[in-house]
């Protein structure tokens, strides 16, 4: 049986990102794997990284218990909105706190790199933004998605990192969102 871990970035109970989770959900539910849910604003946790690595900082419960699904999950599947070319300050905070040295990847003395703790994992990233996704790949060159992607996801050793990118969602209509909603449920059933 498939661990797929659902982390939701977004503050806003009511935001598209939360129904995009939720048909996820039922997709993946549909096919028996155990899937769960981390909505990142109902966990209690300080978002500030206070000492960096200088001085460890104590897990509060909730991120301990998010850390053990992570490391449990053969799948992760990250919502969020592109705010200002990067993630959230919420999912910001989060990564901050939970991908530590020791935790997802090891430092290794005289070597470049570090090794990667979390090999073996997949992930897709469904992200919503109002940039169009020309100016977002041909002028930004991707920032949101090389940041998550290369510098976080890869470098802790989960690969591959598919990434679905949705926008610009102001502006569209009702059955573009349904269009969406039912491609995002989709995922959810293949458990990609």
């Amino acid at each position: 049986m498939k661990n797929i871990v659902i982390i939701n970035g977004h503050p806003d109970k009511e935001s598209f990102n939360w129904a995009l989770s939720e048909s996820y959900h039922k997709g993946a539910i549909m096919t028996g794997a155990r899937v769960e849910m981390i909505n990142l604003i109902d966990i209690k946790f300080d978002h500030n990284l206070k000492y960096g690595y200088r001085i460890p900082y104590p897990l509060e419960p909730d991120l301990e218990t998010a850390i053990s699904k992570i490391k449990n999950a053969d799948h992760i599947v990250w919502f969020f909105p592109m705010w200002w070319y990067g993630t959230p300050a919420l999912l910001k905070g989060f990564i901050d706190r939970t991908f530590l040295p020791g935790v997802t990847f090891k430092y290794q003395k005289g070597k470049l790199f570090p090794n990667k703790l979390l090999k073996g994992k997949t992930s897709r990233m469904i992200i919503t933004s109002d940039t169009v996704s020309w100016y977002h790949s041909l002028v930004m060159k991707k920032p949101v998605i090389n940041q998550m992607k290369k510098g976080v996801l890869e470098f802790c050793g989960i690969k591959p990192v598919k990434t679905t990118y949705f926008a610009p969602v102001k502006s569209s209509s009702l059955e573009q969102r349904k269009k969406w909603l039912y491609k995002i449920g989709k995922l959810g059933e293949a458990l990609k």
